[in-house]
């Protein structure tokens, strides 16, 4: 038989008194959150003091609960209206600490003041109100603990036009200036632009490294036109973040960028060349590829730059960039860490007509560039990656790998065998074993792969 609304009020009520918070939290779920609620409770101004009841006893929850107590009875204030807005704001300010309590005391009284506020915040970011934009602010503005300032960037971020016209203001004052940045990254719709354009000349670099980042997610000329000004910035991340989000722009700006970024690629601070070429890599175009290719010719190319333009040349996705790795492997003196990358980001390809050009370059290096696979571990690579891309006129070649004298080299090809077409290549291997000479060294590859293939 289910209880009646007022025993479940009556309920509520004597499990706050007891502090047995998990219980009631139940009772107000039921008395709230229940699909026929509307039916048990009204909290119109009809039933003011029933309303009033019902946030006290959420309010207690809230302010005395442990951490789960506390998660569970948040589900519950959506529901009060906005009569919940103000008490939830005095929760923002922490009371005064007891003079009496001793410091090990004084800080778990700390620590649980910030949660408590860490939740009221989480709270208060369902209600759209101008009341929450200004007392999150106002809190941002004194507040010195870093998982809390988070929270409430969030949520005015997520509340979006509402603390844009507050941010405006926050914009002109120096000390307020960053906070206001910050949650302006977070709001990320096109009204924050004119706000952001204001602050990219910014004296303080962290600005505007971040108002060119929140730019990056937008695109019209004033913000081309600003984030090709930011990657001459005097701070590496600004130009950093500018390359970012040059990245992203759209095709027909594409020759005018490349033309851009191609000194990028020799800037002094390395992560700017890495950037720069993940970048060109986005746009993809002939041009980009090309100036891509450039600094892999030159022996004084970093490596961990030489391994991002690899990716970003595998990431372009288009034919000529294979040429260009196929060029590297087999005419640039390249490292070997450089050469195991081509053969991977080869060996990813995902592009059907990209799969068989890929396959083709490897099988060549295979077939014809002895030089450049005396290393077991290329071959290793090179037997995996055929595997990976499984076009089926790697099967033979695959399998005459199997006489290859490294043991290690054996097993990646029973691998790649085994990806690319395992009912196929395992009769084949039977016929093979009774075929060859068993004294032949590609007969006892063989054999190891049919003695592996149930493993």
């Amino acid at each position: 038989m289910k209880s009646s609304h007022s025993e479940i009020l009556q309920q509520a009520q004597q499990a706050a008194h007891q502090e047995n918070w998990f219980l009631l939290n139940q009772c107000l779920l039921q008395l709230l959150l229940s699909e026929e609620r509307q039916d048990r409770i009204d909290l119109s101004a009809t039933e003011t003091d029933t309303s009033d009841l019902l946030l006290n006893l959420a309010l207690q929850g809230l302010e005395k609960g442990d951490f789960q107590d506390r998660w569970e009875v948040a589900k519950v204030f959506p529901s009060l209206g906005s009569a919940a807005i103000v008490p939830l704001i005095h929760l923002l300010h922490p009371k005064a600490p007891d003079s009496e309590l001793s410091d090990s005391e004084l800080s778990d009284s700390e620590l649980s003041d910030c949660e408590l506020q860490w939740f009221a915040l989480r709270i208060l970011g369902n209600f759209n109100h101008p009341d929450v934009v200004t007392a999150i602010v106002e809190l941002l503005k004194t507040s010195h603990n870093e998982e809390l300032n988070s929270m409430a960037v969030t949520v005015l971020g997520n509340l979006g036009e509402a603390a844009i016209v507050v941010l405006k203001d926050l914009l002109q004052q120096p000390t307020t200036r960053l906070l206001a940045v910050r949650v302006l990254a977070q709001i990320r719709r096109p009204s924050t632009i004119p706000l952001l354009l204001e602050v990219v000349h910014d004296p303080d670099a962290q600005i505007r490294a971040l108002a060119i980042e929140s730019l990056g997610s937008f695109h019209n000329p004033d913000i081309s036109a600003a984030l090709m000004q930011a990657t001459q910035d005097s701070h590496a991340s600004v130009r950093e973040a500018a390359v970012t989000a040059l990245g992203f722009c759209r095709a027909e700006a594409a020759a005018l960028l490349v033309s851009h970024l191609q000194p990028l690629l020799l800037d002094l601070n390395l992560d700017v060349c890495k950037q720069t070429a993940i970048a060109l890599g986005r746009l993809g175009t002939l041009d980009a590829i090309q100036t891509l290719f450039q600094p892999l010719r030159s022996l004084s190319t970093p490596e961990p730059l030489a391994l991002e333009i690899v990716r970003a040349l595998g990431w372009a996705g288009r034919s000529d960039a294979l040429q260009y790795l196929h060029q590297a492997l087999t005419q640039l003196p390249l490292s070997e860490t450089v050469r195991q990358e081509i053969l991977v980001v080869l060996g990813r390809v995902d592009q059907p007509k990209l799969k068989l050009q890929s396959t083709q370059i490897l099988l060549d290096l295979l077939r014809h560039q002895p030089s450049c696979t005396r290393s077991p571990s290329v071959r290793q690579t090179i037997a995996l990656a055929l595997g990976q891309l499984g076009e089926a006129i790697a099967l033979d070649p695959l399998i005459h790998l199997l006489a290859d004298p490294n043991i290690s080299v054996r097993l990646h090809v029973i691998s790649a065998l085994k990806t690319l077409a395992p009912e196929i290549a395992h009769h084949r291997l039977k016929q093979l074993s009774q075929q060859e000479n068993s004294n032949s060294e590609f007969a006892r590859g063989v054999a190891i792969a049919l003695q592996e293939w149930q493993t």
